[in-house]
């Protein structure tokens, strides 16, 4: 779940619209993106689920349980032969059920700590690790552990051509929500701080366009996060202490009031990542310096 993107054309539709039918595009040889009809101001144009390979292929994140996407899905060229999910959140791993339920085949991610807002029908075949090599007919996928705006959240890098299939780890149009107790600030930023070790040429993300300059996308999050945190040290020394309710207004000056409620959440994150960090303390319901 990302910030609510800028574009309003992306606002899920009412009743009375008519939905677009969903189209398979071709990234590269190897990778084909099918947009779900899940439009939002969280999901921006919908959720993206990846198809790689050309015989057999994987599923990256089958989205949503939206039968129209599901059929989309098996409708594309090629033999599903696996599926894999980034994170269980409801916009994401869904229609995995659907698909092994139609398909019979192997369903791989990992659970969440906390089941708070997950997909509780998510039952993975197997367990991923990280820097697991799933090796498959024409090509390689890398499993790379990222929690941050989930616990079990995991990006994906083809090997050797160095897209990264990053979830909802980053995404174009938006940035991440990061909502305790599941999401997780520190390690949503140390997370960061690890994709800049890999070799990625793109990220293919899970809502929005391709990244084509990953290093820079990266770099930008990790100093907009800071930024964050800069402003939350300034508000409580003025105000002397503070909560994620009282501090809300002078964090995020720069959006619009009527998004501070999400903000709220992200802010509790940074809050507590300052407070790990010994930036911060904690009394009662009150964080200061």
């Amino acid at each position: 779940m990302g910030w609510p993107f800028a574009r309003r054309s992306w606002l899920r539709p009412t009743l009375n619209m008519a939905l677009e039918p969903e189209v398979t595009e071709t990234l590269s040889p190897m990778v084909r993106r099918i947009t779900a009809n899940n439009p939002g101001v969280f999901t921006g144009p919908g959720t993206n689920t990846y198809l790689i390979g050309n015989g057999n292929v994987t599923v990256i994140d089958p989205g949503p349980a939206m039968d129209t996407h599901v059929q989309a899905i098996t409708d594309a060229p090629g033999t599903i032969n696996q599926i894999i999910v980034t994170h269980t959140h409801l916009d994401h791993s869904p229609g995995a059920c659907l698909l092994h339920e139609r398909l019979g085949v192997p369903v791989y991610g990992l659970i969440a700590t906390n089941t708070q807002n997950q997909d509780t029908t998510f039952t993975p075949t197997e367990l991923l690790e990280d820097q697991q090599i799933i090796e498959c007919e024409d090509f390689v996928l890398r499993v790379i552990h990222t929690p941050g705006h989930a616990s079990n959240h995991l990006c994906f890098l083809l090997e050797p051509q160095g897209m990264l299939f990053s979830g909802d780890h980053i995404m174009n149009g938006s940035t991440v929500v990061i909502r305790p107790p599941d999401g997780d600030m520190g390690a949503y930023i140390n997370s960061l701080q690890k994709l800049k070790g890999y070799p990625m040429t793109a990220i293919a993300p899970g809502h929005g366009a391709v990244l084509e300059d990953p290093y820079s996308a990266v770099s930008w999050i990790i100093q907009h996060r800071l930024m964050r945190e800069k402003k939350i040290l300034e508000s409580l020394r003025t105000a002397g202490r503070g909560n994620a309710d009282s501090l809300v207004e002078a964090v995020y000056d720069d959006i619009d009031p009527s998004l501070f409620p999400i903000a709220k959440w992200s802010l509790e994150s940074h809050l507590i990542k300052l407070r790990d960090d010994g930036e911060i303390k904690k009394n009662d319901d009150n964080y200061h310096s």
